[in-house]
């Protein structure tokens, strides 16, 4: 296929080529990776081997269908370094351009080259921010080997979804330490006071007066953000709030637990033993079933499932996309729907994106990142939600994004006065207020890309 790049591609390619530390703050839909191979393939006249790191799905599926989809990426040879250890090891002896791994591999990847050169000079991070982590094992491991790295390319569309802590980690890895300090500490010591404690315990820091500003003002030379509606003249994206009452009984057993942490279920006690597990099982509640200490499933009620039958009759026979939270309401979906396909089954996406699938079913960390879903439908459900402000924005796009021709709905399903509303409206809806700032803050002006579009 014939690659025909928007203003803002070649204004983000040429961004890649003149900065050796760059951070593509691009939102999801943007093309960010066709935008990467290109400026990559122009660039392999002066790096070596080139590394991506990537989130399983896209690692397996959008990187090599991209390599493959676009004329002038021929000539870029790549190997998929995944599977078994074997499997692995072997990859990475094939003489390739491009080798893409999975991000969980990070770790045993840098240990194969502890007693030997890093290979790679050029590495792209595919969700940089899933490196945000300072403590992470993938981040210590890539930390390690970065200053071997000639050039480093970090890409995502959720640069701070739970706040400015998380950007020191993702552009340590892009520049070393240059904009936001060399140690977590310093960087939050200069940008942040102590909010919420208990003794020496910090269970959350506040922005210092003026930090944000000197923030965004730091990473400026690094990155480069665009949003989608900036750029691209999408169809409409509508969220419907879709509510339903949970039974007096469904609701009695919520709020008993809410009100001692117990609940007994069949003669069985489910015992909640922190906030974080409370609020894990009121979520299983409001959504029908709930895990017992033996890891067994206690089914209490059908209302969501009942409540999903209404928006698949309206429907009418288009296509839906189902995101779901727990395993057992992966399990009650098959069950209630023996037509639906899970979207890690063997040839799914192929068949999604072919129109054959009625009803997709897929975790948000399975299809959150990377995956071009947009040809096989325009409807999607929430049948359970994720408290990750990353996961949803992620998955909200595989849909709206570049090739939709159709108005794309987005249904949110919250069992009235439960904690699935606290997820929607307390949790979620601020969170995207604060990532909103940071996106603004670094957002390239607009004027310099269609500047670069007439020229």
């Amino acid at each position: 296929m014939l690659y025909k790049p928007h203003g803002y591609q070649r204004y983000a390619e040429e961004f890649i080529i003149t900065h050796p530390e760059a951070g593509l703050f691009l939102d999801m839909g943007l093309g960010k990776t066709v935008t990467t191979l290109t400026a990559i393939s122009k660039l392999m006249w002066d790096i070596g081997k080139v590394l991506v790191i990537a989130p399983k799905r896209p690692a397996l599926d959008t990187w090599p269908e991209e390599l493959g989809k676009w004329d002038h990426l021929k000539g870029l040879t790549y190997s998929v370094v995944m599977g078994t250890v074997k499997q692995r090891e072997a990859a990475l002896l094939r003489d390739a351009d491009i080798c893409i791994i999975n991000r969980e591999n990070v770790v045993w990847l840098v240990n194969q080259y502890k007693c030997k050169p890093w290979p790679f000079d050029c590495v792209v991070i595919d969700e940089l921010s899933s490196f945000k982590s300072s403590k992470a094992q993938r981040f210590r491991a890539l930390k390690r080997v970065r200053p071997q790295i000639r050039r480093i390319i970090g890409l995502t569309g959720t640069p701070a979804g739970n706040g400015l802590m998380d950007l020191w980690a993702e552009c340590y890895l892009l520049d070393g330490g240059k904009a936001l300090g060399r140690t977590i500490t310093g960087y939050r010591d200069q940008y942040f006071t102590p909010g919420r404690r208990n003794g020496m315990v910090i269970y959350d820091w506040n922005l210092r007066k003026g930090a944000h500003e000197q923030i965004m003002d730091k990473l400026k030379p690094l990155c480069i953000s665009m949003k989608t509606e900036d750029f691209l003249s999408l169809p409409d994206r509508i969220t419907i709030e879709r509510t339903f009452t949970l039974s007096a009984k469904s609701m009695k057993q919520y709020k008993q637990l809410e009100r001692d942490l117990l609940l007994c279920v069949d003669g069985e006690t489910i015992d909640a033993v922190n906030a974080a597990a409370l609020n894990t099982k009121l979520q299983q509640i409001s959504s029908g079933a709930v895990y017992a200490d033996d890891g067994s499933v206690k089914v209490l009620h059908d209302e969501r499932l009942d409540a999903l039958d209404q928006i698949i009759e309206e429907a009418q026979g288009e296509n839906v996309l189902v995101f779901y939270a727990f395993r057992h309401e992966l399990d009650r979906l098959k069950e209630r729907y023996p037509e639906a396909v899970e979207i890690r089954e063997l040839g799914a996406i192929a068949d999604w994106k072919a129109g054959k699938i009625r009803l997709l079913l897929a975790h948000p960390a399975s299809a959150g990142h990377g995956l071009n879903l947009q040809s096989g439908g325009h409807i999607s459900v929430w049948f359970g939600l994720t408290t990750s402000l990353e996961l949803y924005q992620q998955a909200l796009k595989r849909l709206h994004r570049q090739g939709q021709t159709k108005t794309c709905k987005n249904f949110v399903l919250m069992a009235k006065g439960t904690y699935d509303e606290r997820i929607y409206y307390d949790i979620l809806t601020p969170k995207a207020g604060r990532q909103a700032t940071v996106i603004s803050a670094l957002k390239a002006r607009i004027e310099e890309v269609r500047k670069c579009t007439r020229t």
